[in-house]
């Protein structure tokens, strides 16, 4: 399917169906041409068929995360502008993905002009005026659970190893919500 020229281009990559028609919706509504992926390697074959101008990549999909997908857009097309978007942050994440080529990284909730603005590279408005505050112990402890998870590709058991953590404790831990800031 070829693209609308005069409509810039938006991939649209989340395995949660619903929300990624209810953006793609919305996206289209504005103005985009969108096309959309569940997964990586769906999204990788759209991508290589018709290179879009944006990305908006969903971080934690089954089968390879989003931050490969970050990699390979970018080196597809170095003009592509990514944003990941994920229910997961953490700010080792967030560093990664910005080394991989990302240009923005939000955390879900996110509101459409957020989204937008950081689609167009400005820096989106926070939808809060909470002043930073220091991360929690509780939060410094998930954020490195993830970080050294992303470093064993997922790989629970070697995490747990590096982690000095049973297995079966570790996963407990990965199926909590992250602890408030």
């Amino acid at each position: 399917m070829s693209a609308d020229l005069t409509r810039p281009t938006i991939l649209l990559v989340d395995d949660d169906e619903v929300f990624r028609e209810r953006l793609r919706r919305a996206l289209d509504e504005r103005g985009y041409a969108v096309q959309t992926a569940g997964d990586v390697s769906t999204a990788l074959a759209l991508a290589e068929a018709e290179p879009p101008e944006y990305a908006v990549v969903d971080l934690r999909m089954p089968g390879p995360s989003g931050l490969t997908l970050v990699e390979a857009l970018r080196a597809l097309d170095a003009g592509t502008h990514v944003v990941v978007l994920t229910g997961w942050g953490s700010v080792a994440t967030a560093v990664d993905a910005m080394k991989k080529g990302a240009t923005h990284y939000l955390q879900k909730p996110v509101s459409l002009d957020e989204l937008l603005a950081a689609l167009r590279g400005e820096t989106p408005e926070a939808t809060t005026t909470d002043d930073v505050a220091l991360p929690s112990l509780a939060r410094q402890e998930w954020e490195y659970i993830h970080k050294v998870l992303g470093e064993c590709g997922d790989n629970i058991s070697e995490a747990a190893r590096r982690l000095g953590l049973h297995r079966r404790s570790l996963q407990r831990k990965l199926q909590k919500l992250p602890p408030a800031r």
